[in-house]
């Protein structure tokens, strides 16, 4: 089993097929990227082909002798959608194609995407970068949560969907973007060093405490 969660299969329903999601930055496909997804679909007699809230385009209904020649015929990486680690960001249009955009999202969201997915944490991290205050990617229930705003960005964290959840906490009302990736980058190292396994982002802040947080991260408290 581990090794086919290493190779990004997930056992279905019917206890006998996988499905596999290629990973795609921000949801951004090229139409030969979606050619080969097609036709490594009609090659392999998938069940479906599902768009997941994790802008992935994910092939269901696998057969588990062929999954390693289904990701050698699509010459992709696997997208981390499951195990301990940061998922994929999600990312929207922002001022790349958004006539509301007011920061690139695109630009920022694929940074960080290179940059942390699929870097093993205590428990699983999400990240949504939206490009203005609509927060189309979700920002306030992802355990990072980005929202482009004049001159800047707002910045959530601890945010989560599932049976119990959450919004994020305001962390800074305004951050520039030169110094956005240093605070990122000091809040997953800090989750990292201090979270409990399986322990969310979120729930580590309710553990500590949001100040307490907040110098960690070296924030100014309020």
């Amino acid at each position: 089993m581990a090794d086919l969660l290493e190779k990004g299969a997930v056992l279905q329903r019917d206890k006998e097929t996988y499905a596999i999601a290629p990973h795609l930055t921000g949801g951004l496909v090229t139409p030969e990227q979606l050619r080969k997804i097609a036709d490594v679909a009609d090659k392999y007699n998938v069940a479906a082909l599902k768009v997941t809230g994790a802008q992935r385009i994910a092939l269901v209904g696998i057969k588990e002798d062929d999954i390693d020649d289904v990701w050698e015929d699509l010459g992709m990486k696997p997208g981390a959608a499951i195990g301990l680690c940061v998922r994929s960001v999600k990312i929207c249009p922002g001022t790349t194609f958004c006539k509301r955009g007011l920061n690139d999202s695109v630009a920022i969201g694929a940074k960080l995407d290179g940059i942390y997915h699929g870097q093993n944490l205590p428990n699983k991290l999400k990240i949504g970068v939206s490009g203005c205050p609509n927060s189309c990617s979700d920002s306030h229930t992802r355990d990072i949560g980005l929202i482009g705003v004049k001159n800047g960005w707002r910045v959530y964290v601890g945010g989560k969907g599932g049976g119990r959840p959450r919004l994020g906490d305001l962390l800074v009302p305004l951050v520039k973007e030169e110094d956005l990736f240093t605070l990122i980058d000091k809040i997953v190292a800090v989750y990292a060093d201090n979270g409990a396994k399986h322990e969310r982002l979120g729930d580590y802040i309710d553990r500590v405490g949001l100040d307490t947080f907040k110098e960690q991260v070296g924030v100014e408290v309020n």
